[in-house]
């Protein structure tokens, strides 16, 4: 039977977000429904609500999420009612082209529930964001969406491997495979720039360096395993990367801002032969202009990042465990918990740089 939850809708265009009454289905083959315990706050939510992913509103909003399965359909069998679960928004589909190539982190075909939830006064269909919808009490998801974790770990912990936090740790260690003794420099010190300082340290990394406009958010790097700090508002990144290197660059440098500015000074910024990762989201206006000779001059890799390259089945469990063991710190990247109509408040304090993650707690 179907159920009636509270969930988070952004109905249109820079418009408040609201609190509803949503309309959750029984899952049908392939599907399962998620009682859900915690929910970041991300930017690409923000995104959502101002219109820069796609005008499909109105949006359930939400995707960093974790919680118990409550039912399943027909046909799953990789989880079952009473699991705790990291949602995804990578669900593999196994057929692909990466797939069949045994590359299923690049999967282009990943799954989302078929059947829509929708708002119980009016039955208007919901776009659920990153097909996860999870700033609601349940939602409904595909079940490969859904990966099973220790369930000894905190919700509002767990939950931001969803996105931002996986997105951050898998640029330093999947994207940029990072390795013992390289040397890293981070450009841009929010939650993903900080989760990829956290990668750099669990890959061994000897000197890395945060980069960020913000001393507060530099002093935060430090506290994440960041080696050296650089106001990039007060000294020139590159110059000051090259210095802390030995003249040289390092080894790896990851954009986590998306800007062309900052991605002109993580090309500069590097080693001869060093890889530069672009995990920061640019906007569609966004140009970038190099010297074609410097980019054959300077050789190495030029590398993309999406979702830090990860695959839930084995990264969040590996992850999870090293957080319980005492190496990964993900508890660090919780600067609050709030209430689900708390949210609009949230993406204020988030567009003013006071927080790396809020989480709504069910």
């Amino acid at each position: 039977m179907a159920q009636e939850v509270r969930g988070v809708v952004a109905p249109g265009k820079d418009e408040p977000v609201r609190i509803e009454t949503i309309v959750i289905p029984d899952p049908g083959p392939g599907e399962a429904v998620v009682d859900i315990q915690a929910c970041g706050v991300c930017h690409t939510d923000l995104h959502y609500k101002q219109g820069g992913i796609s005008d499909d509103y109105p949006f359930l909003l939400g995707h960093e999420a974790a919680g118990v399965v409550e039912s399943v359909g027909e046909g799953v069998t990789d989880v079952a009612p009473g699991d705790f679960v990291i949602l995804n928004w990578r669900a593999v589909c196994g057929k692909c082209r990466a797939c069949r190539r045994g590359r299923p982190w690049y999967c282009f075909d990943t799954h989302n529930a078929k059947q829509k939830m929708t708002i119980a006064s009016t039955g208007q269909e919901l776009t659920p964001a990153l097909g996860i919808g999870a700033f609601a009490e349940k939602t409904l998801v595909a079940a490969g969406q859904c990966t099973k974790v220790d369930p000894k770990v905190s919700p509002a912990v767990a939950g931001l491997l969803g996105c931002g936090v996986m997105a951050g740790i898998g640029a330093a260690i999947n994207t940029g495979n990072v390795g013992r003794g390289d040397s890293v420099a981070v450009i841009g010190c929010g939650g993903v720039g900080d989760a990829a300082i956290a990668g750099a340290v669990l890959a061994g990394a000897v000197k890395i360096i945060a980069v960020d406009i913000n001393d507060r958010k530099l002093q935060k790097a430090r506290t994440l395993g960041a080696t050296h700090t650089v106001n990039s508002k007060e000294t020139d990144p590159v110059e000051a990367i090259r210095e802390i290197t030995g003249g040289f660059g390092a080894d790896v440098v990851i954009d986590a801002v998306g800007r062309p500015e900052t991605y002109r000074q993580a090309f500069y910024a590097r080693d001869l032969a060093g890889t530069v990762v672009l995990v920061g989201v640019p906007t569609p206006e966004m140009k970038l202009e190099l010297p074609l000779l410097d980019v054959f001059g300077r050789g190495g890799s030029l590398k993309s990042s999406w979702y830090g390259d990860c695959l839930p089945s084995r990264d969040f469990p590996m992850l999870i465990d090293l957080h319980l063991q005492g190496r990964l710190p993900l508890d660090a990247f919780v600067t609050e918990t709030i209430q689900l109509d708390q949210v609009e408040q949230a993406f204020e304090r988030m567009q003013h740089g006071d927080v790396l993650r809020s989480v709504v707690e069910f």
